[in-house]
């Protein structure tokens, strides 16, 4: 029996504020739909509500199901002109409430947890790949993804593997990117960073 491929497991966020349509769910099912053009992985894609409670049981959930080589959160940022690569995420500090009007109790993500978690997937070295070059997409790298539920389901899925959780966030749609722009770039980003874990995986 072939063993099973791996499996990327890519998420984007549903509806909430004034965003009636979310650029991170956009962009993540124009790339289910485009596809990685490698047929040596599995492509799971997922759409997350604004709410920390769903992500409290839906993330870990994804992680025992599918036991991804690598888990990939996209959300939308207003404040966000190029597509962006989170390197870190927080523990602590969510008071802002999401769209069922709720913080996470004690306004953090794990109870006694470590106050920030980065990802050891090196967020600068994949923004200036050559990959993610040649796509003409804008990438940058930030170190805050903004204390919601964003830098909250990047927090929860970091606890649970740190070397195979990357956070994408996205502008808004046609600012200036079209939701298949965003795919791309996505696209991009993915496939370099898979050229570095599937080696250190094997």
């Amino acid at each position: 029996m072939a063993p099973s491929k791996p499996t990327i497991v890519l998420t984007g966020f549903g509806p909430f504020g004034g965003y009636k349509i979310n650029s991170s769910w956009v962009a993540v099912k124009e790339l289910a739909d485009i596809g990685l053009d490698d047929d040596n992985f599995n492509l799971e894609v997922k759409e997350i509500s604004v709410e920390y409670e769903v992500i409290d049981k839906k993330v870990p959930g994804l992680w025992k199901k599918h036991k991804p080589l690598l888990m990939v959160h996209v959300g939308v940022s207003g404040f966000a002109q190029a597509i962006t690569l989170e390197q870190l995420a927080h523990n602590y500090g969510y008071n802002q409430t999401d769209i069922k009007k709720k913080c996470p109790k004690h306004n953090c993500c794990k109870r006694n947890g470590e106050e920030t978690l980065k990802s050891t997937i090196d967020m600068q070295d994949i923004a200036e790949s050559d990959r993610v070059k040649k796509s003409g997409i804008n990438v940058a790298v930030s170190q805050d993804p903004g204390r919601y539920c964003c830098d909250y389901i990047y927090y929860t899925s970091l606890s649970m593997k740190q070397a195979h959780t990357v956070f994408i966030h996205v502008p808004p749609l046609n600012r200036p990117y079209s939701g298949n722009d965003l795919a791309l770039g996505i696209k991009a980003i993915i496939t370099a960073i898979l050229e570095r874990i599937s080696v250190q995986h094997n």
